[in-house]
């Protein structure tokens, strides 16, 4: 019986720290800024980007910038028409020529805007 409590009381302990961590800890947080956009349109542009790393700037909403996210929506309306998976699969680049010619013109809208720099040497 003893061995019971004593299985009990430690399973009971580990269970309520475990909630009450849980209760504390907030989810983690990811804020999209400029630099960040621009990397990725960059990225895109030059061939150099794989789809992983496409949807996980471009994939998920931006609330604490109205202009960041028409920004992303065009983009991903952009990903919907001219992506090309299965030859990034092949060694060929994301998005068709006239893909990434309108990823560059929302990359040099977004430069205008911000005053981000060019990353490229």
């Amino acid at each position: 019986m003893s061995i019971f409590i004593i299985t009990f009381v430690v399973c009971l302990i580990v269970t309520v720290g475990t909630v009450a961590m849980l209760m504390m800890s907030r989810t983690p947080r990811f804020r999209t800024d400029y630099s960040d956009i621009a990397r990725v349109l960059d990225q895109a542009i030059s061939g150099e980007i794989n789809e992983n790393e496409w949807h996980s700037v471009i994939g998920y909403p931006i609330r604490h910038d109205e202009y960041l996210e028409s920004l992303r929506r065009r983009c991903q309306g952009i990903f919907d028409n001219h992506a090309r998976p299965w030859q990034l699969a092949q060694g060929g680049a994301l998005f068709s020529r006239a893909g990434r010619e309108e990823l560059n013109v929302l990359l040099g809208h977004l430069r205008a805007r911000t005053g981000v720099a060019e990353t490229r040497a």
